[in-house]
């Protein structure tokens, strides 16, 4: 199994910084898509939401700086067995806006 490249370590942001959350289609190779999978749920700040068996994932990638953003998505395109790693989006908030809570009328509780 290949080793996983550092992740970017996620400090705690100060009030009145930003936070950048960006997604990022991985595709690997089919015979790697296990390995890739290990490495890419052992990267700091790094969630996959969705994965085929084709290769395919759809990952997010949050971090207090768009330089970190980068760094990670450089992380992901040098895994071994990553053909590609592309950015889909990039957003950032007030880092104090995601400690707001949302109501949502669908959920029982009305928060999360």
């Amino acid at each position: 199994m290949p080793a996983a490249k550092p992740s970017i370590p996620i400090q705690p942001v100060p009030a009145g910084e930003e936070w950048h959350i960006a997604g990022i289609v991985v595709y690997a190779h089919p015979d790697s898509v296990d390995s890739v999978r290990t490495a890419v749920e052992a990267m700091t700040g790094v969630e996959i939401h969705a994965a085929s068996d084709a290769g395919k994932m759809v990952v997010t990638v949050e971090a207090p700086t768009s330089r970190a953003i980068a760094a990670q998505l450089t992380c992901l395109h040098q895994l071994e067995g990553v053909l590609s790693a592309t950015l889909v989006y990039q957003h950032n908030e007030d880092a104090e806006a995601m400690n707001e809570e949302i109501a949502d009328e669908n959920l029982s509780s009305g928060i999360h």
